[in-house]
């Protein structure tokens, strides 16, 4: 039997504090079975390439993002979906998988294959093995961590070739739902763009018994006044992509919009939205409370008065900069020195809580080619010395493995930590250069993982039937 293969489609449009709007769509395929090595099964809604290849390959769980462009913390809030610039992979295999780094080669050039991306790149000297960094986001009986891989390709640029195979893997394509509005001439002309593939194992049902393998979906494009809207602040679904909606995935059992519509005061509304929506959401996200204004495709009612959706966004009165919440968390990292010899490596963490302290884990992957001085690992928090309470440091082998290096530091109520270490370039030889080499070397981003407050922690809910914005 087909089994209860379900398809959910959801879009979330929040406005930025300068003016822009970012929005999020996320598709969850849900397949009622388990792929078993060497048996058929039955695809009905869940790609059969990704399908295939979880089971050849023994995968449990998988992720991948393609990124173009900087999620600019400081200023939009927290993204609703973290993802570095470039084209990040991380994957738990299943521990019946005798070789994980065949298993790692041979899936990185399947991926390669279907999203049309450089991942085939992706070999010793760019991967790494970490040992507290990432958690599986599925069900999972242990966490041994020999069984996850991770790697980063910081230059991969991101464009069509990859949004076209990334559509196709939706059930209904872009010819109906909401990836109609995934016009790629209006999606790559936007200030950050990111797209991404998670493949984990859930619970069937409450009991738990059986297991579903979910695919999730999601991509995450920013529009910001100047690029898209001639310095107007008003936008609308036709203004952000060329299109209107007209229906809902016909294989969808629910498709929604979400408008961010939550104000400060009560008093002052600040957005206003048409047509207005049939109900309102109210939601408790990183310890803020929400209001959201929600469209339900499926309802026959919606369609009834117009033949297509364009749902508008105009500001009541302009934005004052005391409205902006600063993150809890985030960082900044960058690199000094002068000369082409010898440079450092400066990582700014902030916690701006005003009474918690917190731990996180830092996470940094540095090419063969910059020797690191580990002797001058420096963590200086409010003008004092602050030591990690666990280091795990793994050096280069030249030409064969990076630099890996993970902390657990404790972060103080209100305050910059920051994180020095000193390099000096090796000598490459000259086919060693990339394409292109004016553009200097590209060095992975640093993960940090943090074990944030209670406060700002998502509540244990349904996460089956939950909204998109308290399922991140």
């Amino acid at each position: 039997p087909a089994g209860r293969d379900a398809l959910r489609e959801e879009l979330l449009l929040s406005p930025l504090p300068a003016g822009g709007l970012a929005a999020t769509f996320q598709f969850r395929t849900r397949w009622d079975s388990a792929p078993q090595r060497g048996a058929v099964s039955h695809y009905r809604l869940f790609p059969k390439a990704l399908g295939q290849l979880v089971s050849a390959q023994g995968v449990r769980e998988l992720h991948l993002a393609l990124t173009q462009g900087f999620w600019r913390t400081r200023a939009w809030g927290q993204p609703p979906l973290q993802a570095p610039a470039g084209a990040e992979l991380w994957v738990w295999f299943q521990d019946t998988v005798a070789d994980v780094d065949k298993a790692w080669k041979e899936l990185s050039n399947i991926l390669s294959g279907i999203f049309c991306a450089s991942l085939n790149f992706i070999d010793s000297t760019n991967t790494v093995t970490p040992t507290a960094s990432f958690k599986p986001l599925g069900l999972a009986n242990g966490t041994d961590h020999h069984l996850l891989r991770y790697a980063v390709l910081p230059r991969e640029i991101v464009c069509t070739e990859n949004l076209t195979p990334w559509k196709k893997l939706l059930p209904c394509g872009s010819k109906a739902g909401l990836a109609v509005l995934l016009k790629a001439e209006r999606l790559f002309h936007s200030s950050y763009h990111s797209q991404a593939v998670h493949i984990r194992p859930i619970c069937r049902d409450a009991s738990c018994l059986a297991v579903s393998w979910e695919l999730r979906q999601t991509l995450t494009v920013v529009f910001e006044t100047f690029s898209s809207s001639q310095g107007k602040k008003d936008w609308s679904l036709f203004k952000m992509f060329s299109r209107t909606l007209t229906e809902a995935c016909p294989l969808a059992s629910q498709s929604k919009i979400y408008v961010d519509i939550s104000a400060k005061d009560k008093e002052k509304e600040l957005l206003e939205v048409t047509p207005s929506p049939a109900s309102v959401h109210e939601a408790i996200v990183q310890g803020e409370k929400r209001t959201y204004a929600v469209y339900d495709l499926l309802s026959p009612s919606l369609f009834n008065t117009s033949r297509s959706l364009n749902v508008q966004l105009k500001w009541k009165r302009p934005q004052d900069s005391s409205e902006l919440s600063t993150p809890v968390l985030h960082a900044q990292r960058y690199v000094s020195g002068y000369g082409l010899q010898t440079g450092e490596i400066s990582t700014l963490i902030y916690n701006t809580h005003p009474y918690r302290a917190f731990p996180v884990i830092l996470l940094e992957t540095v090419p063969w080619y910059l020797r690191l001085y580990v002797h001058t690992l420096t963590i200086i928090t409010k003008g004092k010395e602050n030591k990690p309470s666990y280091i795990h440091y793994q050096p280069a082998q030249d030409r064969r493995r990076p630099h890996l290096l993970e902390m657990l530091i404790q972060l103080p109520a209100n305050s910059v930590t920051k994180i020095t270490i000193q390099f000096e370039r090796a000598l490459l030889k000259w086919t060693e250069y990339t394409p292109d080499p004016n553009h200097g070397f590209y060095v992975s981003p640093s993960v940090l993982s943090a074990l944030v407050p209670s406060v700002i922690a998502m509540k244990e809910v349904d996460m089956e039937q939950s909204p998109l914005f308290t399922s991140l």
